[in-house]
């Protein structure tokens, strides 16, 4: 008996390990994305903000973007394909040419680049 029950245990436990796998492996928790469905916009908006605040949090942009929020939302033509272009202004930045922030994703989630240039 105690077999049937040890056994009975193991398999609800894997069962429930497979199924919590599956469930993450599949549409994305957080910003990691897979397949080749398109993403909301409002998820990778929130993306993109979590990104940018990265950023400044390991000091490869100012801190002072760290507050900012997004300006604009818009799918460009990139090199390829469409993609996601998001804007964040930042009028604290002492050097115009990096008030703009430009970060780029492909409709489906996965990060392209971010740069001052907007290119």
């Amino acid at each position: 008996m105690k077999k049937l029950i040890s056994l009975a245990a193991l398999t609800v436990t894997l069962f429930a390990a497979s199924t919590a796998t599956t469930a993450l492996a599949g549409g994305g928790g957080g910003c990691h994305f897979h397949g080749n469905a398109p993403v909301k916009e409002s998820v990778l908006t929130s993306c993109a903000v979590e990104y940018k605040d990265a950023l400044a949090a390991s000091g490869k942009i100012k801190a002072s973007w760290k507050g900012v929020k997004l300006d604009t939302a818009e799918t460009v033509e990139g090199k390829r394909m469409k993609e996601w272009k998001f804007t964040f202004k930042n009028p604290a930045e002492p050097d115009a040419a990096k008030q703009t922030l430009y970060m780029f994703y492909t409709l489906t989630g996965n990060f392209i680049a971010a740069n001052f240039t907007g290119k």
